[in-house]
């Protein structure tokens, strides 16, 4: 039986228990040994295998239930955003603002207040008149994509919004400066119709608007 050698103790335990969840010793939904048990089995002393199992808990893989022990709740560490959206293309990247944009201006469309759609009509202004630098040309779009996203007032779809901007930001640039948009005006237009069928509160036509758009964005990268 493995033991910990160094120091931080309650991270190599963590890892430890995390191998063999990995190995297939303790399956999904099984309950680990109690806590005596398994810190005599670490070489560790219970308060250090309490936050090891706190730790592990952080990250999804394991449950502590009150009265009834601790619990394999996955398998393995999930990848953070950061890493999946570093090693994604572009078209992946749009695919997934496809699904959550579409959601919101639909959204958008029953919930919006009138600051929100102020504020919607100011970044479509700004967005018309940002300067011919690709760089500013893709904030001004962004900002205007963030108050649709904003309109639909659901924290976990703006959270996940926010998490794909940079990478979609940097992305676009680039792109943009080797390919161009074919039309600008009929690009303007399209956030224009979305405008519009968001003050309506049309959720059908703005569900529509947003996935034309951004099909029409991921074939120009495509």
């Amino acid at each position: 039986m493995a033991h910990v050698q160094r120091h931080p103790l309650a991270a190599q335990a963590a890892d430890l228990l995390l191998q063999r969840i990995r190995a297939g010793e303790w399956p999904l939904g099984h309950k680990l040994p109690g806590e005596t048990t398994l810190a005599a089995q670490l070489g560790v002393g219970r308060s250090t295998l309490r936050e090891a199992v706190r730790e592990l808990s952080g990250k999804g893989v394991l449950e502590s239930r009150q009265g009834a022990g601790v619990f394999v709740t996955a398998l393995d560490v999930a990848e953070g955003w950061d890493t999946i959206l570093r090693r994604a293309d572009i078209v992946a990247v749009i695919e997934a603002r496809l699904a959550i944009e579409t959601e919101c201006a639909a959204l958008a469309a029953t919930r919006r207040t009138p600051a929100d759609l102020r504020a919607m009509w100011k970044a479509l202004a700004a967005r018309a008149e940002a300067s011919t630098s690709v760089e500013d040309l893709v904030d001004a779009d962004t900002a205007f994509h963030r108050t649709v996203v904003a309109a639909a007032h659901n924290d976990i779809l703006t959270g996940m919004f926010e998490a794909f901007i940079p990478r979609s930001r940097r992305a676009m640039v680039d792109m943009l400066k080797i390919r161009p948009l074919p039309d600008e005006q009929a690009d303007h237009h399209a956030h224009e119709v979305l405008l519009d069928a968001i003050r309506r509160r049309d959720a059908v036509a703005a569900a529509s608007a947003s996935r034309v758009h951004l099909t029409s964005l991921k074939q120009t990268f495509g």
